[in-house]
């Protein structure tokens, strides 16, 4: 038989709020920034909520602290109906300001492929703001606030109920300048340095794969430029500073307007590994997100056909 108490003994909420901040940073001086208080504020609150349940509620070690069964099974019932209080206080705010569409995409993806086109969006949608939250790393979407994002994965570890927006092609670019209208030669290569995206989590980005495919592996090119960020590569691709391995559905308006040059067939195989995802953060999205991801699939639908 469940036991509940009388609403007057409820702990106050500020008291929950420190402690499901606390609970889902692991970390007392993360929570605090979240809360915008001192890391003492939050320690005074863990141990009042202690104190009112009677109940010990984590264990603080030298460098992390872990719940107790008991803290444990508070905190998941406490984020979840935090949780729900944040979503409809978000959505029933009376503030007039209308909130900004969040889209958190790679930084290459964002500024190789998403803000290119985003004026086409909003000259489509001037009443909607979006807000571009540009990062590498992975983001719990509804505990960040994030309501869309865009994903580099495989079909095995997509999300359920991710969208497909299309795969990849993988070949070598360059500017111009450079004065290459193939890459199929030794010489060719060892003319030239080549441009290294610094992954190796994904192979098939980078040169020694590549040259491995089409028997040069032993080839010496004049130089290498090795770069952390994708766009980056791009960015000294454009300047004239040596070969990139293009992704081409991210680079296309760059072809197609000649500023790049492709030197060499897609390798077939990178048309199939990974894919890029749209995710959404809430099942049951509001109008203004509904809007920004048919315009996401629209124009994924568009680089589809050209391909």
């Amino acid at each position: 038989m469940r036991m509940s108490i009388p609403l007057v003994r409820l702990p106050s909420l500020e008291l929950i709020r420190g402690f499901v901040a606390v609970g889902r940073r692991m970390s007392i001086t993360l929570a605090a920034q979240d809360l915008c208080i001192t890391q003492s504020a939050v320690s005074r609150q863990i141990h009042a909520l202690e104190e009112q349940i009677g109940a010990k509620l984590l264990v603080r070690g030298h460098r992390a602290i872990s719940f107790t069964a008991e803290g444990e099974r508070l905190f998941r019932s406490a984020d979840g109906a935090v949780q729900q209080m944040q979503d409809v206080i978000g959505e029933i705010s009376t503030t007039g300001v209308p909130r900004p569409v969040t889209l958190s995409a790679s930084i290459g993806f964002t500024g190789l492929w998403l803000l290119p086109r985003l004026s086409r969006f909003q000259q489509r949608h001037p009443g909607v703001d979006v807000r571009v939250s540009a990062n590498n790393g992975l983001v719990d979407l509804r505990r960040d606030g994030i309501d869309l994002a865009i994903r580099y994965t495989s079909p095995s570890l997509a999300p359920a109920g991710a969208i497909q927006l299309f795969g990849e092609s993988i070949a070598p670019v360059a500017h111009p300048s450079l004065g290459i209208k193939t890459l199929r030669s030794e010489r060719a290569i060892a003319q030239h340095t080549l441009l290294e995206f610094d992954d190796e989590r994904h192979q098939w980005l980078q040169w020694p794969d590549w040259l491995a495919a089409h028997g040069l592996q032993q080839v010496k090119p004049q130089g290498v430029l090795h770069f952390n960020q994708y766009d980056q590569v791009i960015q000294a691709t454009l300047a004239g500073h040596g070969i990139a391995l293009g992704r081409l559905e991210l680079i296309q308006p760059l072809l197609d307007t000649q500023q790049l040059i492709q030197l060499a067939p897609a390798l077939a195989a990178s048309e199939t590994s990974h894919a890029y995802w749209l995710l959404h953060g809430d099942d049951h999205s509001r109008d203004a997100v509904r809007q920004v991801a048919a315009w996401i699939e629209s124009e994924a639908q568009a680089q589809r056909l050209r391909r």
